[in-house]
């Protein structure tokens, strides 16, 4: 009878420690999936916030757009319009984007617009007629019309 006590006794203990180690991992997957991810976007929004200054164009959580006129303690007060300026929460910024970035992400997309257009001007090139039944098809419509 102690035998059978002491073999159950060494069944049950493996079976916790497979439990342990399976619990273990799950906290390790959840730390670096969900939780140190999650602290590093916190710690990157605040250096947003805190390096916010008069002049940043930011963009809010509700999708208004507009430039910081005062940046006070807890709250930043938005220009949106030539005479409409609209006082938010800090938190309440989603995006900030300096004057410097703006010229410079303006000038890249004229840029980007230039080299496009000379592409297209270069792909262009002797035109190819579809041959074969659907052609023929095509040209039977067009001179019934």
């Amino acid at each position: 009878m102690n035998a059978i006590a002491l073999m159950a006794a060494d069944a049950s203990g493996g079976s916790m420690a497979t439990t342990l180690i399976t619990f273990v991992l799950i906290i390790l997957i959840f730390y670096f999936l969900i939780i140190r991810p999650q602290k590093k976007r916190d710690k990157e929004a605040k250096a947003m916030l805190d390096a916010m200054k008069k002049g940043d164009r930011v963009v809010t959580i509700g999708g208004i757009h507009g430039t910081i006129v005062a940046v006070r303690e807890q709250t930043v007060v938005v220009k949106v319009d030539d005479n409409s300026r609209i006082e938010f929460s800090k938190s309440a910024i989603s995006s900030v984007t300096s004057k410097d970035k703006t010229a410079s992400v303006a000038g890249a997309k004229k840029e980007e617009k230039k080299a496009d257009k000379k592409v297209e001007e270069k792909s262009e090139g002797p035109k190819l007629e579809m041959v074969g039944p659907e052609s023929e098809e095509k040209e039977e419509s067009k001179e019934d019309k």
